[in-house]
């Protein structure tokens, strides 16, 4: 009872700043950015997650697409879609930090646990070396295409001359 009240109360509820995952976007001076939200079902008390998109002013274009971004409401719309600004890159794509202790997480292991592991059993030729690792954006214009101008593909030809298209 008490779950369905606080879902009720919160419906209305306006956020001020919201945390998501920037998407591929075609707008211009904005980046679009999908904030994962729990919404209750009442028949199963059950939270189920579901995805709202918001179009933020981002005209520096410090996110790309995959990083984790904190977005703020604008006071004012500056058009009819963009609502919200980019404030903040939390964690940039690929690099997943723990909030709490601030450590490099590899799936669900710590990466310094992963290396005492590995000193200790023995380490092998092929495993991944992070501290010699280049940092993202080494591969921009040759696997890594986030950073160019996306627009929407209207047609599709067996030659494909369209390589950025959404």
């Amino acid at each position: 009872m008490a779950l369905t009240r606080a879902s009720k109360l919160t419906k209305g509820y306006k956020t001020f700043m919201l945390l998501g995952q920037c998407v591929p976007s075609v707008k211009q001076n904005a980046s679009k950015i999908r904030v994962k939200r729990l919404v209750l079902d009442e028949k199963l008390l059950m939270y189920f997650s579901e995805f709202e998109y918001y179009y933020a002013y981002d005209p520096e274009k410090i996110c790309k697409t995959g990083d984790m971004v904190l977005i703020q409401r604008l006071p004012e719309k500056l058009t009819r879609l963009i609502t919200h600004k980019v404030m903040d890159v939390v964690y940039p794509c690929g690099d997943i930090t723990d909030p709490i202790t601030g450590k490099k997480v590899v799936v669900g292991k710590y990466r310094d646990e992963i290396e005492d592991a590995n000193k200790l059993f023995g380490e092998s030729e092929n495993r991944f070396q992070y501290d010699k690792a280049p940092k993202r954006g080494w591969l921009e214009d040759k696997k890594d295409f986030t950073h160019r101008e996306t627009y929407i593909k209207y047609h599709v030809f067996e030659d494909d001359d369209q390589p950025y298209a959404v």
